[in-house]
């Protein structure tokens, strides 16, 4: 018989949890009720902003000072309350890198909620950092060796893109409307009323390009058409790109992705290779690089085969794509799922031997389906991020049937025998 599932929350108990800042919404409301029943001695939050006091009104502190201050500041609250975990959501923003610094100068252990590793599904939450900061294995022997455990099903996420856009405006208004209390804060990107607006603007943007990308480039291999390949872009603001990748900027990344593509992929057989570049959902209202990417196709005469698209369905593109190029976006273990060939050009934890290609961008042009992903190492390196650092759920909205304060995260106690070895996953002795 089955064993029972072991509620993972109660790692945390009998801690004492400090909060930082979470997502637009009142995620982190969730995570505390889960943190209190699941018996966290206490659950402290520190607000930077109106956005953080909107949505965590009760039970916090204000912080108020400047950035310099902020160190100085934590370590008191850290040591007066006798702090024992630091969960935040990024660990890229500022006030979160050097409240990192705080927490392993004090022997206080750091926990970070961020996208899911695995889409569409998850979210991550992970001790020490995420991304380029992960603590996981980048070895493919580590995966190769690893004895599958058996994870609970997973639960689909319903949409909630509606639910981040009237959160963000909250939070971009609350955030303008009480600035005169926060006045020295300084937000990671701009926090204005305008800059929530842009949440309106992208989703109208959304709605326009479905609608226009709707009538073609569906799938172009069932269409008879050109193969091509798929360059994911990410946000721009993305610390991903900042901190875990060689380019200054995804503008950057684009010019030189398509200089390399027209340089390198001349050759008889791939002539007519069409190479898509398809914008971030959550850059719409943002950027646009349209203007960019039409003079870099006059320059390097490819105006016939270089295509910008924003809302394609993107499993059809990533099962259909030649190969798929990124920088680290989580996309491309999803284009790893698909079988897909995909290349990362910065720091991500699946770029290893066997999943993506190791080889410089010119070769993938030439040869993509020489580095076509082992289907066993893929389903070995998923297996083990999601028993390590997946939480089936979602930010912005609960899963169907649950408690909408609530968000259950469940890890399985039958496991492989090698994995009963390791503590830090069953009795949170990390």
């Amino acid at each position: 018989m089955q064993a029972p599932y072991l509620s993972s929350w109660f790692r945390f108990a009998g801690r004492k949890m400090l909060l930082l800042q979470g997502p637009h919404g009142p995620f982190f409301q969730r995570v505390a009720h889960e943190l209190r029943a699941a018996g966290a001695s206490a659950v402290y939050k520190i607000n930077f902003n109106g956005g953080d006091m909107l949505y965590y009104p009760q039970d916090a502190v204000a912080f108020r000072g400047s950035l310099s201050e902020w160190p100085a500041f934590l370590a008191d609250f850290v040591k007066s309350h006798a702090i024992d975990c630091v969960m935040v959501f990024g660990d890229c923003r500022p006030v979160h890198s050097l409240a990192k610094q705080v927490a392993q100068s004090l022997g206080v252990k750091y926990w970070v909620f961020e996208e899911g590793y695995v889409r569409p599904n998850y979210i991550t939450l992970e001790q020490h950092g995420v991304n380029g900061y992960s603590t996981l294995p980048r070895s493919r022997q580590t995966y190769d060796n690893w004895s599958d455990a058996e994870l609970q099903a997973e639960q689909d996420v319903p949409g909630s893109f509606g639910a981040a856009a009237k959160y963000a405006m909250g939070y971009f208004t609350a955030s303008a409307v009480f600035w005169p209390l926060f006045w020295r804060y300084k937000h990671h990107r701009d926090l204005t009323i305008l800059d929530g607006l842009r949440w309106v603007r992208s989703y109208w943007r959304k709605l326009r390009y479905r609608a226009k990308e709707a009538q073609s480039l569906v799938d172009l291999k069932p269409a008879g058409q050109q193969d091509f390949f798929l360059v994911v872009l990410q946000v721009a603001t993305d610390a991903q790109v900042a901190v875990h990748s060689p380019f200054e900027s995804i503008e950057q990344f684009i010019a030189d992705t398509v200089h390399s593509f027209a340089q390198f992929s001349q050759a008889e057989h791939s002539r007519k290779d069409i190479l898509l570049i398809k914008h971030h959902p959550m850059d719409r209202g943002y950027t646009d690089y349209a203007n960019l990417i039409q003079g870099l196709a006059q320059a390097h005469g490819l105006q016939s085969r270089i295509r910008y698209i924003h809302d394609q369905h993107l499993p059809t593109l990533l099962a259909s794509a030649k190969g798929v190029v990124t920088i680290n976006s989580t996309v491309g273990l999803t284009a790893i799922y698909h079988g897909a060939p995909t290349i990362a050009l910065g720091t991500a934890l699946y770029n290893m031997q066997g999943l993506t290609c190791q080889d410089p961008l010119s070769e993938f042009w030439k040869s993509p389906a020489h580095y076509k992903p082992d289907a066993q190492l893929h389903g070995k390196f998923r297996n083990y991020i999601t028993l390590h650092t997946q939480i089936n759920g979602n930010f912005y909205v609960p899963l169907p049937g649950t408690n909408p304060k609530s968000l259950p995260w469940k890890s399985e106690t039958s496991v492989a025998p090698g994995l009963m070895r390791d503590q830090s996953i069953l009795l949170n002795k990390q």
